[in-house]
């Protein structure tokens, strides 16, 4: 089975004010969604984003935010640089495609030196 995993492209931490605890250290999250599976790794173009508050560690969801950290957010939003999107092959992919080379290499060989 596929694993994935959100891994972390950039971490800011931000001092606006949490709409719940009003506490000013907030940590801004961005995170990258990867593909692990036994024949190849995937890196995905979907980029997600959490804000969680250090003090009461409750998750701000956009509809709590306040004008102030909308603009933060779309600061930081714009410096995000997430890996290009892609597929890297694992060895055991490559061990197995050369097997089946193999096979079918050597049955074309028996095939036509059957006829001779």
């Amino acid at each position: 089975m596929a694993k994935e995993k959100r891994l972390v492209i950039k971490e800011a931490d931000i001092t606006n004010n949490c709409p719940e605890c009003y506490n000013q250290e907030l940590k801004l999250t961005f995170f990258q969604k990867h593909t692990f599976n036994p024949f190849f790794h995937r890196t995905t173009n979907e980029v997600t984003h959490e804000i969680e508050c250090k003090k009461c560690h409750s998750k701000i969801y956009p509809v709590n935010w306040t004008p102030d950290i909308e603009r933060v957010f779309d600061y930081y939003n714009k410096l995000v640089q997430p890996d290009r999107p892609s597929v890297r092959f694992t060895t055991l992919f490559f061990i197995i495609l050369v097997l089946m080379l193999c096979l079918v290499a050597g049955g074309v060989y028996f095939f036509l030196e059957g006829f001779n």
